[in-house]
């Protein structure tokens, strides 16, 4: 875990004039973006707009048709062992938690330690258990994810993903499947990741999230960042056309 104060350390992740296409729809539009460790990035947009392919891009379950991008200066790799070690490093929620139903909340947070770092099972339990008091599941361990409301089964995922102990965290609408009384217990968790000094890109709906958690707001519409800013200025003060459309639009309710 990174410590607080890193921010602007280097940069973690590049894109660099990226681009990609599903068939004819031309998704990722000449993408650049620089996260530094320990920075929160937000990306925001309408749907559609290729937020989370830009997000399935940073690990590679997106493959890119051109331009690069370096997660901590190394570029990443096709496939095979590579991949799979990168992928070690890069930590993703989805809007699916995606848990392995047979096995117990403690198994699901300690498999990809023991499996991938090839910690010890005493060891991967200690930590596991750590993360699960750390996301708030901690008595839940024994149970199975049906058993777990989706807020619950969606910070063991987190807890998760944590467990590798990533240089970053991805996160793919986290919150778009849960009932609204769920969302701010993920959220919760979310924020105390990022005063820890986790480097985060985070795709969401949730703007009350992006106000306050975010060091900068990235703005994609019709797959390209259209703006990127701070959260006072891009909420305050959206300088493209399209931003204060969108705005407008989901502010009002």
């Amino acid at each position: 875990m990174t410590e607080l104060g890193t921010v602007g350390r280097g940069p973690l992740v590049t894109l660099d004039h990226v681009d990609k296409w599903f068939g004819e729809l031309h998704v990722l539009q000449d993408i650049n973006l620089t996260i530094a460790r320990g920075e929160v990035v937000v990306v925001i947009g309408p749907s559609g707009s290729g937020k989370s392919t830009l997000c399935r891009a940073i690990n590679r379950l997106e493959t890119i048709d051109k331009g690069t991008i370096t997660l901590d200066g190394q570029p990443l790799p096709q496939e095979g062992k590579a991949l799979a070690q990168l992928r070690a490093e890069v930590g993703m929620v989805f809007q699916s938690f995606n848990l392995f139903a047979h096995k117990t909340i403690l198994e699901n947070v300690m498999l990809g330690p023991m499996k991938v770092r090839k910690q010890s099972r005493a060891d991967a339990e200690k930590k596991a258990r750590e993360l699960l008091d750390r996301v708030g599941v901690g008595a839940q361990a024994e149970k199975y994810p049906a058993q777990l409301s989706g807020g619950q089964q969606q910070r063991v995922a987190i807890a998760r993903a944590l467990a590798m102990e990533p240089k970053v965290m991805l996160f793919d609408e986290p919150t778009s499947a849960l009932d609204p009384e769920m969302i701010k217990e993920v959220l919760d968790v979310m924020v105390d990741l990022a005063k820890q000094g986790m480097t985060m890109v985070v795709v969401t709906h949730e703007m009350g999230f992006a106000r306050t958690a975010a060091d900068r707001v990235a703005f994609m519409a019709d797959g390209r960042i259209v703006e990127e800013n701070t959260p006072e200025e891009f909420f305050d003060n959206p300088r493209s056309e399209r931003a204060k459309d969108f705005l407008s639009k989901i502010l009002k309710h």
